[in-house]
């Protein structure tokens, strides 16, 4: 059975048809080839109550296990996912947007400017990514094969065996 993720779209423009969407797709694509099946997708306006909803759809009614969102993570006093990341999840998971940052910074010394976080409601992994196209693949290249090991941790009910 194929582990199930969602790819969320957090944009004004995008909500309001005013700019196409490239980097949920792009996401949804990198997703599907690593083996997920993306059983859901929504672009949303950079609201916090709306991404916070959403999320908790995904995880709690939905049971989808990796939600990736992107865009909303820069310093625009709009950009809010990542607050509305951290007010839903139980617990941080660090290491993936140090990761993700680290390889943005092998590119751009604008990549340290990334407010991603990540973290974990429930059974379901929380992953923000940035809103561009070429931003958002590279982020989650650097991560994906990790995020994979991370969601089989999260699926099993008792502690896992370290020795890999």
């Amino acid at each position: 059975m194929k582990t199930t993720a969602a790819v969320l779209t957090i944009s004004d423009k995008g909500a309001r048809g005013e700019r196409v969407d490239t980097s949920g797709p792009a996401v949804r694509k990198m997703l599907e080839d690593a083996g997920y099946a993306v059983v859901y997708t929504a672009v949303l306006p950079d609201e916090l109550e709306q991404i916070k909803d959403e999320l908790v759809l995904c995880a709690d009614e939905k049971k989808i296990s990796l939600v990736m969102t992107t865009g909303g993570t820069g310093f625009s006093p709009r950009d809010v996912t990542p607050e509305a990341t951290l007010s839903v999840i139980e617990r941080e998971t660090r290491g993936i947007p140090e990761a993700m940052r680290y390889a943005s910074l092998q590119i751009t010394p604008r990549g340290c400017l990334s407010r991603s976080v990540a973290g974990i409601r429930g059974k379901t992994l929380i992953v923000n990514l940035p809103g561009s196209e070429k931003a958002a693949k590279e982020n989650l290249a650097a991560v994906l094969d990790a995020i994979g090991h991370g969601l089989e941790m999260l699926a099993c009910d008792g502690s896992t065996d370290q020795s890999h």
